[in-house]
């Protein structure tokens, strides 16, 4: 196999995210042994930079390490799931409860976009994780606080390597576009304490899916 073109800059970090992508699109499956000379190899790379990259995975929550047996992609168990599931909630709700008092009209009008464009890629799950995504790390840019900001962004790694699931429970598209509207309707109206507690309920919701 040819070898991956890499820059010099921050090798391990690209080493890190190209593994990311890897995991997060199963190619690397959960559970499944990362074969360090292999991936050195097709990188074109020792695996002192690969190695580093680990490290990063591991700290992310992404792989796991196991002594004398090397490296894994982490399987998420359901204590996992709920943990994830309940931090993200607390710190998703107290986040979107701030931005329904302090967002500005344009603000405000940016997360609508993002929630109309939302609503038509209900028959692209991809489509639809992406801006998901995209929607709740714009909400919480809006509230503001970098501290949060960095748990959710690890957090939300953990449950990417169960997104595929959460979605795949038939119907939960649908509602999880109805939770969606809940939570504009809240914001629209700055009601802080509404706001919170519809995203806490979508939270729950998609840990019921998940599980």
């Amino acid at each position: 196999m040819a070898a991956v073109s890499l820059t010099p800059r921050a090798l391990y970090e690209e080493v890190a995210e190209l593994l990311r992508q890897r995991i997060f699109s199963r190619e690397l499956a959960p559970g499944s042994w990362i074969d360090e000379l292999k991936l050195a190899e097709e990188y074109g790379i020792s695996r002192t930079p690969l190695r580093e990259a680990l490290k990063v995975l591991a700290t992310e929550g992404l792989v796991t390490m196991k002594v004398r047996r090397g490296a894994y992609v982490t399987e998420v168990s359901e204590r996992d799931l709920t943990d994830v599931y309940h931090l993200l909630a607390l710190l998703e709700s107290d986040a979107a409860g701030v931005v329904a008092t302090q967002a500005t009209p344009s603000q405000l009008k940016e997360l609508q976009g993002l929630h109309e464009e939302l609503e038509k890629a209900a028959g692209n799950r991809e489509r639809f994780f992406e801006i998901n995504e995209a929607f709740h790390m714009r909400l919480l840019e809006i509230a503001n606080n970098r501290w949060r900001d960095q748990m959710v962004a690890d957090l939300r790694k953990v449950m990417k390597l169960n997104r595929h699931n959460s979605l795949l429970k038939s119907g939960r598209i649908e509602e999880s576009l109805a939770e969606h509207r809940a939570i504009m309707q809240a914001l629209a109206a700055h009601d802080a304490e509404a706001t919170a507690q519809r995203m806490r309920e979508h939270f729950r919701n998609g840990l019921e899916a998940a599980g």
